[in-house]
């Protein structure tokens, strides 16, 4: 079941198109669904009052939406190896099924995830609000985590590919299941990376543009010993040059 050259560049593109739909939206930010706008307090300050106030002009189903929208446009570039991956393990007949439930597992821990996130952003904002106080303490955490073998860890075990079935219900089951190991890691590595620019009062999308530069670096990295280390993962920049070199010369010749 090999997947040709023209397969690797089709995946590639619909992925990359996607995430820049979803980038592009992010940017433009209609109907504010990314961070909290209005954080309106009674004047009691942090009560029941000032949070169900805080929910009438921040739905749930909102905030919700901004998270689906901000992890498809960071993370999807990270899943075209994986999804080359089970088109190379796939019979064509069942290829875009198994990829199709990788994504939903996939997903699905990011909106666990998601939900653990806005509860952590209401609180700030229900007893901080406009307050860039909160970012101190997870910038730390987010250098420590970053730097630790725990992190790297983590980003070791993203890199594993199990062995998928090819025929029926084991099939379709292993996709799944593939999507939940890949998403629970990238969950595991890049969680402070995710939190940090939810808890901004402004910047949002500079933050995550950030946020989603070092992801992709550290996705492109080989496993390394896990340890702890503060040197910065530059392959992605390395490869920026590399490709920016070759253009130019290709345009000057």
């Amino acid at each position: 079941m090999k997947l040709l050259p023209a397969d690797r560049k089709i995946i590639t593109a619909v992925i990359v198109c996607i995430s820049f739909l979803s980038w592009t939206l992010l940017l433009f930010n209609p109907g504010h669904i990314l961070g909290i706008i209005h954080c309106h307090m009674s004047g009691m300050g942090a009560s029941p009052a000032s949070l169900q106030m805080m929910l009438m002009m921040n739905p749930i189903s909102g905030l919700m939406t901004g998270w689906a929208l901000m992890v498809t446009a960071m993370m999807l570039p990270k899943l075209i190896l994986p999804i080359q991956y089970i088109y190379s393990r796939s019979f064509k007949n069942r290829r875009f099924t198994a990829a199709l439930l990788f994504v939903f597992g996939y997903a699905a821990v990011w909106i666990a995830a998601g939900i653990i996130v806005i509860a952590i952003e209401l609180t700030f904002n229900l007893f901080l609000p406009n307050s860039y106080l909160p970012i101190i303490p997870i910038a730390i955490l987010m250098i420590v985590w970053q730097i630790s073998p725990a992190k790297q860890y983590c980003l070791n075990k993203g890199h594993e590919h199990p062995a998928l079935a090819a025929f029926g219900w084991p099939a379709s089951r292993d996709a799944f299941k593939f999507g939940i190991h890949h998403g629970r890691w990238c969950v595991a590595s890049g969680w402070a990376l995710m939190l940090f620019p939810m808890l901004l009062s402004g910047g949002h999308q500079i933050a995550m543009i950030f946020a989603t530069f070092v992801m992709l670096g550290e996705h492109l990295e080989h496993p390394q010993t896990p340890r702890w280390q503060n040197k910065l993962r530059t392959r992605l920049i390395r490869i920026a040059y590399i490709q920016t070199t070759m253009l130019l010369k290709q345009r000057a010749g």
